[in-house]
């Protein structure tokens, strides 16, 4: 797996080459900093666990302040790379921050986020069901309508589309292409939109169904 976690700045709008106008994302590289290193051989597997943004003195425990090395700060959030060592074209080290520079070359990304947290909801926003008549006397508007079975089996199977909570889930968008970086300001354009709110975290990584 080659790729970082980003920050999701927002969208906006940019020409190509041809003039056509291009809807695009835009995330930032805060440096992801390497606290450790796991292995096959120890651990199980290979990956690379990094941490982002320093945490505050008095927000630390003992116990989470002990997850770091001496020479490298706590940070807010710590998240692991599995399989990095084998994309990897350089040795990392403990204490490297990693950015933009990982993805040099790559043309195509897979970008995984939490998506928006909508709450609760109907139907009709959920699942788009089309809803019932507006005409006089109609009792059936946006209502799911019968969910249960006659004498037999006399139940609701499992996994019907009922109102309940809506959004907030791991969603991953496959091969959307880079249109610009910025390496001096660790920030990278991509075609299309991206799951999660402004300033939410996203793995960006090389797209595995398209040519880098």
């Amino acid at each position: 797996m080659l790729g970082l976690y980003a920050r999701k700045v927002g969208m906006t709008q940019v020409f190509d080459a041809s003039g056509n106008l291009l809807p695009v994302t835009v995330m930032r590289f805060d440096p992801n900093v390497v606290i450790a290193k796991k292995t096959k051989e120890e651990d199980g597997y290979a990956a690379v666990v990094v941490g982002l943004d320093d945490a505050k003195k008095n927000r630390v425990t003992k116990a989470r302040a002990g997850q770091f090395p001496e020479n490298i700060p706590p940070k807010k959030k710590i998240c692991e790379l599995r399989d990095f060592e084998l994309s990897w074209k350089k040795d990392v080290a403990v204490g490297d921050a990693l950015g933009i520079e990982v993805l040099e070359g790559v043309r195509y990304v897979d970008v995984s986020g939490v998506s928006k947290g909508k709450g609760f909801q109907g139907v009709v926003k959920r699942y788009g069901f089309g809803g019932g008549r507006k005409t006089h006397g109609s009792k059936f508007h946006r209502e799911p309508g019968s969910t249960g079975q006659n004498t037999y089996p006399h139940k609701t199977f499992k996994n019907r589309k009922l109102p309940g909570r809506m959004g907030r889930e791991s969603v991953t968008v496959l091969s959307l292409r880079v249109i610009k970086t910025d390496p001096e300001k660790q920030l990278i354009m991509v075609k299309g939109a991206v799951p999660g709110i402004n300033k939410g975290l996203v793995l960006v990584r090389a797209a595995v169904k398209k040519g880098h």
